[in-house]
């Protein structure tokens, strides 16, 4: 049994994560072992160039990883991350979709897909987790 009862429990434990959710971005599914968070794009997530911010694609990617790591092991901290971006969004919405691919006793790697709402491969996210 994972840390949230329900997807409700764990949108008010993560409605304290203020960077996140003041952008915009929610938890949409959640599982033992995977979540999804997604945004809805505006000017607010747009760098000087017009495209949207490398930050922004993070911090989504970021939250859908927290969401699965605590719900694996709470309470969880990220021990180390990377991101590679692969393609600009194209689309209106960006989509994370974390699953953990090795569950450990104090640690845990996850993979965080990262889509637009057409479909196009945006980012690729992988992080360790360690459980405090």
């Amino acid at each position: 049994m994972g840390t949230f009862a329900t997807i409700e429990e764990a949108r008010e434990h993560f409605k304290n994560d203020r960077f996140a959710t003041n952008a915009g971005m929610v938890i949409d599914e959640m599982g033992e072992d995977y979540s999804v968070c997604s945004v809805t794009l505006n000017d607010d997530h747009k760098n000087a160039y017009g495209g949207v911010m490398g930050g922004a694609i993070f911090t989504l990617a970021d939250l859908a990883f927290a969401v699965c790591a605590n719900q694996i092991h709470s309470l969880s901290v990220a021990q180390q991350v990377s991101i590679n971006y692969l393609s600009a969004p194209k689309g209106e919405k960006l989509i994370a979709r974390a699953k953990c691919i090795k569950n450990g006793k104090t640690t845990a790697v996850l993979k965080v897909d990262v889509t637009d709402d057409t479909g196009r491969d945006v980012a690729l996210f992988v992080g360790t987790a360690f459980k405090l």
